[in-house]
């Protein structure tokens, strides 16, 4: 029986690649020149402390730019953490990088597929989503369905099976 997973996944490799070019342009840029600004990650959140606020929305699209230049989607930072004050003035940002599909996110995107009434099975195994049907179409389908139901998150189209 045709099969395939739904998952979201980010390539943590590339990640820091984008934020090694986000250091250097941060020690090379004029406006940045004297200030105390950095970027760390620790397994799935990136830090970032800035000296004001300006700095940090630099620092934020910095980020985006560079995640976009490594082929990486964009939409798998979660920025809607606060910045939080540091010493002094600085202030904190802590993006997490979204690895898995979450559970009311997959409860959705099954509620999605059922309501098609299209003719595949679908099935939460952790934080990954297995459709299995009898036809290929069928599960093209479904990955067409999955793609027009907004879904914010990166999502990716795996092991596809016959």
């Amino acid at each position: 029986m045709p099969s395939f997973d739904i998952v979201s996944k980010t390539d943590v490799h590339e990640v820091d690649n984008a934020i090694a070019g986000v250091r250097r342009e941060i020690e090379t840029r004029f406006d940045f020149k004297g200030s105390k600004c950095t970027v760390e990650r620790t397994e799935n959140d990136i830090v970032l402390l800035a000296d004001d606020a300006t700095k940090l929305e630099q620092m934020q699209e910095l980020l985006r730019v560079y995640v976009t230049r490594r082929k990486l989607d964009a939409a798998a930072l979660d920025f809607s953490a606060k910045p939080e004050r540091a010493a002094g003035d600085a202030l904190r940002h802590t993006v997490t990088i979204k690895q898995g599909i979450a559970q009311d996110l997959a409860k959705s995107i099954v509620k999605g597929i059922k309501d098609s009434k299209m003719k595949v099975q679908v099935s939460i195994q952790g934080d990954e989503l297995r459709v299995t049907g009898k036809k290929r179409d069928d599960l093209q389908d479904a990955i067409a369905l999955v793609k027009r139901l907004g879904i914010e998150q990166p999502l990716q189209y795996q092991n596809f099976r016959d």
